[in-house]
């Protein structure tokens, strides 16, 4: 079985279709200068740069019109176009450590307008998630026009840490977080809980352009497994990323 398989399906398939005049934008952004991991965007994660899994599942989409990746580095283009991905430099003002998102989308957009025209929908892919698939892609895409949302993000459904179970310490005493309604005593009734995984986010062009933003005031949410909402940050997140891309996705008997 392949890793998508055995790591579990998100809320859509292959099976819902966008509107074929709709034209829709992947950007991939990876800037250089990484304060957490060094070089984390180039980084070898099983034998592959990370960014090249999100490049892999970028092409691997059936409707993404197009794909991108913005960034200021050169040591990350090269890398980006071994992997098969066009490359738009942006200027080192966009890649500051707090510069958000939005502006670097938006400067994309505004570059490849003179060129390519304007497209409908924009996907946020960022590199840190690399067991996102193509079909998660199409599935927030899919979503996206399907439900008349102007927005769509990722998340997964919270199963360890549960806020029920969070509390804050005030003079070295825990209190907690949320008070567990009375009559709750399983884990089994917690109410669902769910979580900003960082794989995508996926919105209409106009909301991108005139709010500045990635959530439009009609945002709906892409269920996918807990294991493909691997966010990497740490070393430890890219030993367990590793973890999974070459002992559980392995074929048998290897």
């Amino acid at each position: 079985m392949d890793l998508p398989g055995m790591l579990g399906a998100g809320v859509f398939g292959m099976g819902v279709e966008m509107n074929a005049t709709c034209r829709t934008l992947g950007v991939i952004p990876a800037r250089g200068g990484s304060k957490g991991i060094p070089g984390k965007n180039i980084r070898l994660l099983a034998g592959k740069p990370l960014i090249a899994y999100t490049i892999e599942a970028a092409r691997e989409s059936q409707l993404l019109t197009r794909f991108v990746v913005s960034t200021d580095d050169k040591e990350i283009a090269a890398v980006a176009k071994a992997w098969g991905a066009p490359v738009l430099m942006r200027p080192s003002e966009l890649a500051a450590d707090d510069t958000p998102m939005a502006p670097v989308v938006q400067h994309v957009l505004s570059t490849l307008r003179s060129t390519e025209g304007d497209y409908d929908y924009i996907v946020l892919l960022q590199p840190t998630a690399p067991l996102r698939t193509g079909n998660d892609i199409d599935g927030a895409l899919s979503l996206l026009q399907a439900s008349s949302a102007d927005s769509v993000i990722s998340l997964y459904q919270v199963e360890q840490g549960h806020p029920y179970y969070m509390y804050t310490v005030e003079n070295d005493q825990p209190k907690p977080l949320m008070i567990v309604p009375p009559g709750v005593t399983r884990r089994q009734q917690f109410p669902a809980i769910y979580v900003r995984n960082g794989a995508i986010y996926a919105v209409k062009r106009d909301i991108l352009l005139e709010q500045h933003s990635f959530f439009g005031a009609r945002t709906q949410a892409y269920i996918m497994p807990f294991l493909r909402s691997i966010n990497i940050d740490t070393e430890t997140d890219l030993l367990f990323a590793e973890f999974l891309l070459t002992r559980i996705a392995a074929p048998q008997g290897s």
